[in-house]
């Protein structure tokens, strides 16, 4: 795939400010008509992206309904529903020092966005916040991930069917194309991908004082109560740590168990990987071969023992379904967020000082899980841990609700999306005061 030459997006930023500065984007009619179109060229073109998200990251149909269009659809469709309430003046009391006036505020678009996607559900994060920019009146120039060429391409096709460059374009590139367009000076720029690419978009949008959304990571923990149901637990870390070969920003990470339960939990987890996961092509594709080695490598120093998986075929992208039990917080596999199928359980005494090891070690993570028969419990240990979002007794799907807000914390991002919060984010709430 060829990527997008510097004088073809130098000349689509210009001839998106243009467009954005004749006020066209701000009618509420028009944003409808643009997220109706978005959704009919998005559902025209499944097939297309079932082959390519088969090739690029072994994807199959189901995942690819739910995670992806599935995701998006419900996003469109919610503003639909909302747009018109979303885009009212809200009026607010007017202190008794400002009288007589009336007061109130209103959202307006910052103007041209940039959306940076990543690899990992590369339909639903770069298509997801296209839908906060059409409806919060902006033009929106969205960069896939190099990373997952096929369906980059795809991504295009979607977009420039119905929508001129002038509004809405895909530009294809990696890291020279990525630097060009942070050199240019646009209106608002939400990113997810990793927090070292994070802090250089950070950086570079300081620059021109362009506000950012970050969609970061970090080490979700997955802390299991001693009371906590040993077989919903299992079923949670299946679908929530393998799902997607582990390439998911809010999977688990890591198993914190007390160590009474720990047997328990290896026993039920590598019987049902051995069912449900029985080879090494059973979760999908790894992004790279470098990850898988990578991965690997990590493997190779643990101190934890292999329970069950570690075999890759790393020049195909695969990498069997792992579990790695009695892992200490120094390990290898306690340094970094592994975005990948491999699941490290650690041991604990105390769930005070499991917490307190969560905050020093991995603070801010993106999400927190907490399993628990308890649900006052279970509140009271995931307010004791600053995360992005967190769940008790449930992974992963707080990231489908278009009520929820969804985002990171410190080293896991800022800002948030999803519904409204979407709407939020791509525009400015501007107060007004008229005298009267």
């Amino acid at each position: 795939m060829s990527y997008t030459a510097k004088e073809k997006i130098e000349q689509i930023f210009q001839q998106q400010k243009d467009f954005f500065s004749k006020g066209k984007t701000r009618d509420v009619a028009f944003r409808k008509q643009a997220l109706t179109k978005l959704k009919e060229s998005l559902l025209a073109h499944k097939e297309p992206l079932y082959t390519a998200m088969a090739e690029d990251l072994g994807r199959d149909k189901a995942l690819v309904d739910m995670g992806e269009i599935g995701e998006v659809v419900s996003e469109i469709d919610f503003a639909l529903a909302h747009l018109d309430e979303w885009c009212s003046e809200k009026q607010v009391e007017t202190p008794q020092i400002l009288a007589p006036s009336t007061c109130s505020y209103q959202h307006e678009a910052y103007g041209v966005s940039y959306i940076i996607g990543p690899f990992n559900y590369p339909v639903a994060l770069a298509l997801g916040p296209i839908v906060g920019a059409i409806a919060g009146g902006n033009t929106a120039i969205i960069k896939p991930s190099e990373q997952v060429p096929h369906t980059a391409k795809v991504i295009e096709d979607i977009v420039s069917t119905v929508f001129d460059d002038n509004y809405l374009a895909v530009v294809q590139g990696a890291r020279e194309e990525n630097t060009l367009l942070l050199s240019l000076p646009f209106d608002f720029i939400f990113f997810t991908g990793s927090p070292n690419v994070g802090r250089v978009v950070m950086e570079a949008a300081a620059k021109h004082l362009t506000p950012v959304v970050l969609e970061l990571g970090g080490k979700t923990p997955f802390l299991v109560l001693p009371d906590a149901d040993l077989d919903q637990v299992t079923q949670q870390l299946m679908f929530g740590k393998y799902t997607n070969s582990g390439q998911t920003c809010v999977a688990p990470d890591y198993v914190l168990i007390p160590s009474s339960l720990k047997t328990a939990l290896v026993d039920r987890l590598t019987q049902a990987i051995r069912e449900q996961l029985p080879d090494i092509h059973s979760t999908g594709k790894v992004v790279s071969q470098r990850q898988v080695e990578h991965l690997l490598e990590l493997l190779k120093q643990t101190r934890g023992h292999v329970e069950i998986g570690g075999q890759a075929d790393p020049v195909n992208r695969y990498l069997q379904a792992t579990v790695v039990s009695d892992v200490q917080w120094d390990d290898s596999l306690m340094q970094e967020e592994l975005f990948g199928p491999v699941l490290p359980i650690v041991n604990y005494e105390e769930v005070d000082q499991v917490v307190q090891e969560i905050n020093r070690r991995h603070p801010n993570p993106l999400a927190f899980y907490v399993f628990t028969k308890d649900t006052a419990t279970g509140k009271k240990v995931i307010s004791a841990v600053p995360s992005g979002d967190a769940q008790v007794n449930g992974t992963l799907t707080h990231f489908f609700s278009p009520y929820l807000p969804f985002g990171g914390v410190g080293g896991s991002g800022m800002g948030e999306y999803h519904g409204f919060f979407s709407f939020q984010a791509f525009t400015h709430r501007k107060s007004i005061r008229i005298v009267e």
